[in-house]
């Protein structure tokens, strides 16, 4: 009443004031006032809410107006101001007045009281809220709870509450809690939580952190304060062990942590079998490498406190300074620890692939390797390598692990066991032959450096010689198919060790039944077969020579076999070829019916020198003529110079112009057609016949450019020049301007028909053949 005496009424507010007097409870009349004096004194707006609130106490649109003008006016004052106290008070009397179950006033009513820092009155407030408002509106009172909650000037405490309290509203926000507890010191309260959210297979992580990386805070925790996290419902050792299990890519980092942990509470030999467990179980390098660091890092420390502890306490009696049992003597117990391990890094990491692959057949051969000074333990690692590694999942080459183990009794003088070695070797399926057949080689080269030739002849004598069927059905019956002891008989290494064992230490009919048996058995090569000749040779057998020749030809086609057919051939002419020439005559028709193409020309040319060495000139010359259509076109041009050389010789002019008509309609390349042509006209120049060496510079003219065959043209004018008269210069002049104006037009016409990319090397291939069969139909035409 006292604010209303001291507000004067103008003109302008008796309509409104006569408005609001006739109807007192229409919200409509007060804000129609209230709007048109909207630039009124803060004083005299107060006293409108306030009358407009007495009779109308419940509406929420007057209330919100009229605190938000409070509180805006009260911000703008220092916090000792009475505004502010005004505004508390006007904030409890629109709660009393049913706006608690309004919660934006609850937000307006707790942010005035944390801007003015009266933080106990502000946790009031917002608890009082909590109480009035229902469940699904406390997510607008907890942001500012939680606000209170980390001021700098709220008590720990009451921090711990709010935050433990929201927790139960919103368990995903377990992590804001962990972090509060680690920041004050709370270790084991915030190890429980961790524990509880790692075990709750619900929850999900507001940080987006995933279990492994909640895990791996645990054991920081548990490590780094050992002593506070005592008396947890599980062991630590438990919990980290469990952990291990469920997590093993985190295994390093878990074995790490427990070992650090028994290191600060002490218990230095419970840490070291930590470490041990967790160096001796790691599956991965990395893990071995951290978990093996750890434990070199805690021996260094250790050693340093003992020394520093050795220096400082020094007795007195000299009795007890040089009893070994001392305490001092604990820093040369653990330095000896600690090069016993460095020592033992090598076989550590070695058995860390191992665990990885167990089948790995280098990293068995590395680690024997390790106890090159200890023979026991190198021995000892291969038994336990031929007993782990399974052929068929083997990395690498098995075998290798059983010749190793061998050699080594055998260097040591142990040829008995070496020899039981090999034995049991022998009896290992494999994966491929070729390991079998190298056990069996190597067991024999042993036999033979043990001055034992007749041993080692029998062993592999045995390992060549073919099973039985009824051997056969039954391993193949047992094993589900046929093991490679069934297939040892047909390994060429195997064949070729046996040979050189009989080269040595047998006799030359010995020699020849093993090359005998590898042809039967079907794996003899080009090689041998020549070796196998070659060695009846050097006895005289050369009939048995020229059998072995004859099976090799027929056992290998082209070009396994060009190797074999010209030696024979070479041998067979220089020994027989005057004697029995309807053979030669038979090999050479082999020969060429097995011999590729490329390979023709030279055996028609070897054919027909033989024949005119030992046989008849016509027989060479219908040979020589063959050949010219049997040969590749690149190659026809070398024939026919032979032919017309070797015709010219035997023959006469007759023959030879025969030849060279022969050439010119043959398939000869346009190149090689022309420098026929030439040499022809050449010849018959020579003999003075100038209208046929005229007629053949015309027909050459038919398919060369002038311009890409300028030498051609020259040696045709030079030719009219010498030979001519007017009417042929002329005549040799039209077909030259003929020529180029096809050329360009061929050329023209090239670049119109041309792809726009260029073609690729198959296409043109193609292209190039398409152009020589046209040449081809071009010159036949012409």
């Amino acid at each position: 009443m006292a604010i209303a005496m001291e507000i004067v009424i103008s003109a302008e507010d008796v309509a409104f004031e006569e408005d609001v007097l006739r109807e007192p409870f229409k919200l409509s009349s007060w804000v129609r006032y209230l709007l048109a004096r909207r630039a009124a004194t803060p004083g005299k707006r107060a006293v409108i809410y306030e009358r407009a609130l007495r009779a109308l106490p419940g509406s929420y649109k007057l209330w919100h107006a009229y605190l938000t003008e409070l509180t805006d006016g009260a911000h703008a004052l220092p916090v000792t101001d009475r505004a502010h106290a005004n505004l508390n008070a006007t904030f409890e009397r629109a709660l009393a007045a049913g706006m608690s179950r309004m919660p934006r006033v609850w937000h307006m009513y707790a942010s005035s009281l944390l801007h003015q820092r009266e933080l106990t009155n502000a946790r009031r407030a917002l608890n009082r809220a909590l109480r009035s408002l229902p469940v699904t509106q406390h997510h607008h009172v907890w942001p500012l709870l939680l606000r209170l909650a980390s001021l700098p000037g709220c008590p720990a405490p009451t921090t711990h509450r709010v935050l433990r309290r929201h927790l139960q509203f919103d368990p995903d926000q377990a992590e804001d809690f962990i972090a509060f507890l680690v920041s004050d010191g709370r270790w084991k309260d915030a190890a429980e939580h961790l524990v509880e959210v790692i075990n709750d297979d619900g929850f999900v992580s507001a940080k987006g952190k995933s279990k492994r990386q909640l895990l791996l805070d645990l054991c920081g925790l548990l490590a780094q304060h050992p002593e506070e996290v005592a008396g947890l419902p599980l062991p630590v050792d438990s919990i980290l062990v469990g952990s291990i299990h469920k997590f093993p890519d985190e295994a390093g980092v878990l074995w790490t942590s427990l070992a650090s942990h028994y290191a600060r509470m002490s218990m230095h030999d419970k840490a070291r079998d930590v470490f041990e467990e967790g160096i001796t179980t790691a599956t991965t390098v990395k893990d071995f490498r951290m978990v093996f660091e750890a434990c070199v890092h805690f021996e260094h420390a250790l050693i340093a406190v003992q020394l520093d502890e050795r220096v400082q306490e020094e007795s007195p009696l000299d009795v007890v300074q040089d009893c070994w049992l001392v305490d001092r003597d604990n820093a040369d117990m653990t330095m000896a620890r600690l090069e016993r391990l460095l020592e033992r890094r090598p076989e550590l990491l070695n058995s860390v692939l191992l665990r990885q692959n167990p089948h790995d057949v280098q990293a068995w051969h590395e680690r024997a390797k390790i106890f090159d000074k200890d023979p026991a333990r190198q021995a000892a690692t291969y038994v336990q390598a031929v007993k782990t590694v399974d052929p068929t999942k083997a990395t690498g080459k098995p075998h290798t692990l059983w010749l190793a183990l061998a050699k080594m009794y055998a260097n040591d003088g142990l040829v008995d066991s070496a020899r039981l070695v090999f034995q049991r070797a022998t009896r290992v399926n494999f994966k491929a032959v070729d390991h079998l057949a190298t056990i069996y080689c190597q067991w024999a080269q042993m036999e033979v450096m043990q001055q034992q030739p007749e041993r080692a002849i029998d062993l592999i004598r045995q390992a060549t010689s073919q099973p039985s069927v009824d051997a056969s059905s039954r391993a193949a019956a047992a094993v589900g198919n046929e093991p490679l002891q069934m297939k040892l008989h047909r390994s060429q290494k195997l064949w070729c060790m046996y040979l050189d064992l009989m080269k040595t230490h047998a006799s030359f009919e010995s020699i020849c039944a093993v090359y005998d048996r590898m042809h039967d058995v079907g794996i003899i090569t080009p090689l041998l077969v020549l070796n196998h000749a070659s060695l009846l040779e050097e006895h005289k057998r050369f009939e048995d020579a020229f059998r072995v020749y004859e099976r090799g030809v027929n056992s290998f086609k082209s070009p396994h076999s060009d190797a074999i057919w010209e030696a024979y051939l070479t041998k067979f002419v220089h020994r027989n070829g005057n004697s029995r020439p309807e053979r030669v005559r038979d090999m050479f028709a082999s020969a060429l019916l097995q011999a590729p193409p490329k390979k023709k020309k030279a055996l028609y040319l070897e054919y027909a020198k033989y024949e005119e060495v030992f046989g008849l000139v016509t027989r060479a010359m219908k040979i020589y003529e063959d050949a010219a259509s049997a040969v590749p076109a690149c190659d026809r041009l070398d024939v026919y110079e032979v032919y017309i050389l070797r015709a010219t010789q035997f023959c006469g002019l007759v023959k030879v112009r025969n030849i060279y008509s022969q050439a010119i309609h043959s398939d000869l390349l346009d190149k090689d057609a022309r420098a026929m042509c030439i040499k022809f006209a050449d010849l018959e120049i020579g003999l003075g016949e100038v209208a046929r060496a005229r007629a053949l510079y015309a027909y050459v003219s038919s398919f060369t450019d002038p311009k890409a065959h300028p030498g051609f043209w020259k040696r045709w004018n030079d030719f009219e020049v010498s030979h001519g008269d007017e009417t042929t210069f002329r005549e040799m002049l039209r077909m030259k301007r003929t020529m180029t104006a096809a050329a360009s037009a061929i050329e023209m016409d090239a670049i119109r028909a041309a792809p726009k990319r260029s073609l690729c090397p198959c296409a043109r291939q193609q292209l190039d053949h398409e152009g020589i069969d046209e040449q081809r139909k071009r010159r036949c035409l012409a």
